[in-house]
């Protein structure tokens, strides 16, 4: 028996597709590309000029890295690509404006069993959109086929950015203070964590991705494929508004609202989070009563409509909401930072999650 010569294209990987794939893709990413941005698309790395950094005192760099978990199964499902990028803009670019860095650059990084060139467009047309509103560079990346290893219409993104932030402007619990006000920031939707909860609800009660929901004014995949709101330029406006005075800020993605609030809360602090101070949007409710989730569950796995959260100063809540209100962001008050009583019950308090010991999150009464 005499065996065929074997080739690449034959194991499953069609280096046309990828090149074709690039050419579809590149205007999308030249619009992401300022002055600092040297080289074009294709290079073995992007090249960032940071000749800016002298007329810092002391420059500190930040970074972060993140996918978008199984919200890829709902685009995939749906066939409808293009607005994923926007999720994963929003999950790796929105943790670095916490601190209060300017976002420079990212990367992006697609897996997939076959690369499909429109398909794989789609994905990275999303990013560099996303990428425009951050104000971020999307400076290069990489498709890999992975026949064997991931189905045909399988695939998975991730990234990664850097940005930059003057020492002495850093955002964080060092300047939170007993007093301190927490302004909530809406979210548009699920956003892009605890979908492998949503998924199994949606899954246990056989609804399909195509069923109008009369609560959501669409169809539930539609619902489920909502972008997620990418703040970068929101929360930097309001850092550098001197009139916000602006302590810290929390992303609230995996854990839920209560778990990333005490993250960048200082120990020996506790924040009180009222949920009367907003309605649950449709789309929690209807995980919650579809599944029968109990609210714990819930509480620490969704946003239930909280995107971002900023710890301002007693005196600047109305000025931090009209910085935001002049965005074109929904915000409100969700409560206050005070000094902990020691003495008191900790069974309700929320602490020493992702690693940190900071402070810790109370949630009192029931949502509108």
């Amino acid at each position: 028996m005499t065996n065929e010569p074997l080739t690449y294209a034959a194991a499953g990987v069609d280096t046309e597709a990828g090149d074709k794939a690039v050419e579809l893709m590149k205007d999308a990413v030249r619009r992401t590309h300022g002055p600092a941005v040297l080289g074009g698309v294709g290079g073995f790395a992007g090249l960032y000029d940071l000749s800016a950094v002298r007329d810092y005192r002391k420059p500190l760099l930040a970074t972060s890295t993140d996918g978008v978990g199984t919200k890829v199964a709902i685009a995939q499902a749906m066939d409808k690509h293009d607005t994923i990028g926007f999720d994963l803009v929003g999950m790796v670019v929105d943790d670095i404006v916490v601190v209060g860095a300017e976002p420079l650059f990212m990367t992006d990084y697609i897996a997939t069993g076959k690369v499909v060139p429109e398909r794989v467009a789609d994905i990275v047309r999303g990013i560099a959109q996303a990428c425009e509103v951050a104000g971020t560079a999307l400076v290069g990346g990489e498709t890999a086929e992975h026949p064997g290893l991931l189905a045909e219409d399988e695939y998975d993104v991730a990234g990664a950015a850097t940005g930059i932030v003057e020492a002495d402007a850093v955002l964080g619990p060092e300047r939170v203070r007993s007093g301190d006000v927490l302004v909530a920031m809406a979210s548009s939707g699920l956003h892009s964590n605890g979908y492998s909860l949503v998924r199994a609800v949606v899954r246990q009660a056989g609804w399909e991705l195509d069923r109008h929901v009369e609560e959501f004014g669409r169809t539930l995949g539609e619902e489920l494929l909502e972008p997620t709101r990418v703040y970068a330029r929101d929360v930097l406006a309001l850092a550098g508004d001197a009139g916000a005075d602006v302590h810290a800020v929390t992303h609230v993605t995996g854990g839920g609202l209560a778990a990333n609030l005490a993250r960048v809360l200082p120990t020996g602090t506790v924040a009180t989070v009222d949920r009367a101070t907003w309605e649950l949007p449709a789309v929690f409710r209807t995980v919650r009563d579809l599944g029968g989730v109990p609210r714990q569950d819930l509480e620490n796995t969704l946003n239930l409509g909280v995107g971002m959260v900023a710890v301002v100063g007693a005196e600047s809540a109305d000025a931090a909401l009209a910085v935001l209100a002049a965005r074109g962001v929904s915000a409100w008050v969700l409560g206050t930072v005070e000094d902990r009583d020691l003495a008191a019950s900790a069974e309700d308090l929320v602490s020493g999650t992702k690693g940190v010991d900071g402070g810790a999150v109370r949630l009192v009464g029931d949502h509108r």
